[in-house]
């Protein structure tokens, strides 16, 4: 077990933004967590990162408690927002300090960002553009990169599907399958494309005002079913 998370509450004044007893995620998972605006999946994503307190209850990364060490954190990479990034650094240069920070050699460095080339379109890897002048697209998958460089055995992506175009979404989809399969690494992703969703992830977590709706493997036909009605229900 990779994640564990316990009796977590997060509330905001009178809104519950999390509230979730028990959830565990297995190692090798690609775990899809879904819901409709305000449903908490960032929420929880900033929890489980320690980027955020909870009001109650713990969560552990590999059987540390994120809160009480920073020992999880070499073996997590993620993705949230363009606050991860370094805007006045050049992609190039932000790559190297991600490696720097994580003992990756230059060389291993370059090799694994050879995976990443042909998602990168020439406007990433080898530019001199600065990041904060990127698209918003590019900008997201500098991120992306950024967060997979040094191979974590947990990562942790909000949202990766966004900005970007069809090609890039497919490409986004095999480099994530392949890095699961190569690594071994669980993956957390959330996402408002069902379909997306639906055809990279093992299991699918519905999430709504906080709490967890629904909670499955896509092998289940029924499970599927019902969280489509769900979507179609709330239209």
């Amino acid at each position: 077990m990779i994640l564990n998370i316990n009796n977590i509450k997060k509330t905001y004044a009178e809104t519950t933004a999390i509230d979730i007893n028990n959830y565990s995620v297995n190692e090798g998972e690609i775990v899809g967590i879904i819901g409709n605006n305000g449903a908490g999946k960032t929420t929880l994503f900033r929890l489980i990162l320690d980027l955020i307190k909870p009001d109650t209850g713990k969560i552990y990364i590999e059987n540390i408690c994120t809160s009480e060490s920073e020992e999880w954190k070499h073996d997590t990479g993620a993705f949230i927002d363009d606050g991860f990034l370094i805007d006045f650094l050049t992609p190039d240069e932000y790559f190297n300090f991600i490696c720097k920070i994580n003992s990756v050699s230059q060389n291993e460095c370059n090799e694994r960002l050879n995976v990443f080339k042909h998602i990168s379109n020439g406007e990433i890897i080898g530019t001199n553009k600065l990041i904060r002048n990127l698209s918003a697209g590019n900008k997201q998958k500098v991120g992306i990169i950024g967060a997979m460089l040094h191979k974590p055995k947990l990562l942790i992506l909000d949202e990766p599907f966004n900005f970007l175009d069809p090609s890039s979404q497919l490409t986004m989809k095999k480099i994530l399958e392949s890095y699961n399969k190569e690594t071994g690494a669980t993956i957390l992703i959330s996402s408002h494309n069902l379909q997306q969703i639906f055809n990279l992830c093992s299991r699918v977590t519905l999430l709504e005002h906080g709490k967890i709706i629904k909670d499955g493997f896509k092998n289940d036909v029924d499970l599927l079913n019902e969280i489509e009605n769900y979507f179609i229900h709330q239209s």
